[in-house]
């Protein structure tokens, strides 16, 4: 395997240690994983919209845009609400974050009311946008499942034309100790199916 011998340079050392991609690529997208471990300490809104504005320039089926973002930070009335949404194993670690972000995603087009098929697929780039300026940014990103979605959409009004998708805490790192045993022993990137694994020359095997 052909490496670029100045891409490897660039991986962060905790990276390193776990992943080694097949193919050179930039080291932003080996560098990206989701750390759990936070400061509990508030973030000026400068410092993470840029995260969202990373997220506004993803593609999308006839221009869409089907995301919207629904933040609240350490400061809003509403953070509790926010943490209050998700499940016992995430407020454990999630509710150390500066700020929480449930994503929803558009099912319908704009210009014609019809369903959008494409519609999480298109949101899941705009995700990953943020997801990849906060690994740039040193910041702590990591998205969550394990929320009550349908509470969510009751308790922060989302109309009936978008769904929930997932919510993300984002916040300063901290030290792996600073979480749960269980989650410590996790702090760390997780490695990747081989390409032989995931990509298929014609039909699915």
């Amino acid at each position: 395997m052909q490496e670029n011998v100045s891409s490897r340079r660039d991986f962060r050392e905790e990276v390193a240690e776990h992943r080694e991609p097949e193919h050179d690529v930039d080291p932003i997208f080996v560098n990206r994983w989701s750390p759990r471990a936070m400061t509990g300490e508030p973030l000026p809104e400068a410092e993470y919209m840029p995260l969202f504005e990373a997220a506004r320039w993803a593609p999308s089926a006839f221009n869409n845009q089907h995301w919207r973002f629904l933040v609240a930070d350490r400061e809003d009335e509403e953070w509790e609400t926010f943490v209050g949404l998700l499940n016992e194993m995430n407020q454990a670690w999630a509710s150390d974050a500066a700020a929480l972000a449930v994503i929803v995603s558009k099912t319908t087009f704009d210009h014609n009311g019809e369903p959008a098929p494409t519609n999480a697929f298109d949101t899941g780039a705009a995700w990953q946008n943020l997801a990849l300026e906060g690994a740039r940014r040193g910041l702590a990103v990591h998205a969550m499942a394990g929320l009550d979605y349908e509470r969510a959409a009751d308790e922060l009004d989302v109309p009936a034309a978008f769904e929930v998708q997932a919510m993300v805490a984002i916040g300063e790192r901290a030290p792996p100790e600073t979480l749960p045993d269980d989650l410590a022993e996790r702090e760390q990137p997780s490695d990747r199916k081989p390409l032989e694994e995931i990509v298929h020359r014609g039909g699915f095997e």
